[in-house]
Formats: structure tokens, sequence, C-alpha cells
């Protein structure tokens, strides 16, 4: 299976696979998830009660990270969306607001393994402070808005 290097690059892919094309399921729904840990407080209440209010639940973390995605899941992959709306997030940290770096992808090492990439919206948005990261997409012919 694949390895991705920048947890936040794959969940962008994740939330495209899982929650726009519904292709990776089940979806993940970090409240049922945490039931299924035990515990039965709201996710919005575990995290501030555990002091993550701004911050990725273990919880969360450790199911991404663990999730794996075939090469042909990932061939079909041709948009991803970076957006503070995006719903991975929301099951990452609900209570994110949107207004820190917490979801920014730092390294762009994964593009190979979404190989007809084809448009990375938002991502003069992401990387308006990394040019550098723009060229690159750019030079892979992946379009940016």
């Amino acid at each position: 299976m694949p390895t991705f290097q920048d947890f936040n690059f794959k969940l962008l892919v994740i939330d495209r696979l899982m929650y726009d094309d519904e292709t990776l399921s089940p979806p993940f729904n970090l409240s049922t998830h945490l039931r299924g840990l035990g515990i039965t407080e709201s996710a919005y209440d575990y995290a501030r009660r555990t002091g993550k209010e701004y911050a990725v639940l273990d919880e969360a973390r450790a199911y991404f990270e663990a999730l794996e995605i075939g090469e042909d899941q990932l061939a079909t992959v041709d948009t991803i969306l970076f957006d503070g709306g995006n719903r991975v997030f929301m099951e990452c940290a609900p209570i994110w607001d949107g207004e820190d770096d917490l979801f920014d992808v730092r390294s762009l090492d994964d593009l190979a393994l979404v190989p007809n990439l084809r448009s990375f919206q938002n991502a003069e948005d992401l990387f308006y402070r990394q040019p550098e990261m723009l060229e690159l997409l750019a030079s892979r012919g992946i379009a940016t808005d």
C-alpha cells in the first residue's frame, strides 16, 4: 500500500475519496468512532475536556494514519480541494475554526501517489507564501486557483 509523507495531504485525498466521491468507505464519523472506543460524550465536549480544541484528536489521527488507500483508488483522484470546510477536517478536529495552519499541506512529496491529479483547488490561498509549491504543481500540469 502507498505511504503518505504529509498527513494533511493524505487528509485532502481522503476527503475527496470518502466524502465527495464516496468510494472510500465506510465514511469516518468521529462521534461514532469515539462511541466505539467507549467515549460517550460528544466529540465537541471530548475535544474541550482533553484540551484539543484546536488540534487533531489522537483517535482521529490514528484512524486516518492507519487507513490504507489502494493505488487503484488513488488513480481516480483528479481534483483535490483545500477548504476550511472540508468534512475530513471536522472529523479530525471538531472545534477547529479554520483560523490557523493546522491542516496546511507542508510538502508535495506525495504528488506521485495521485498520478492523475489535474486540479488543486485553493492551492493559491494555501501556498501564497510558498511560490515554489505553486511552481511545482504547475510543472506537473496541475491547475491551481
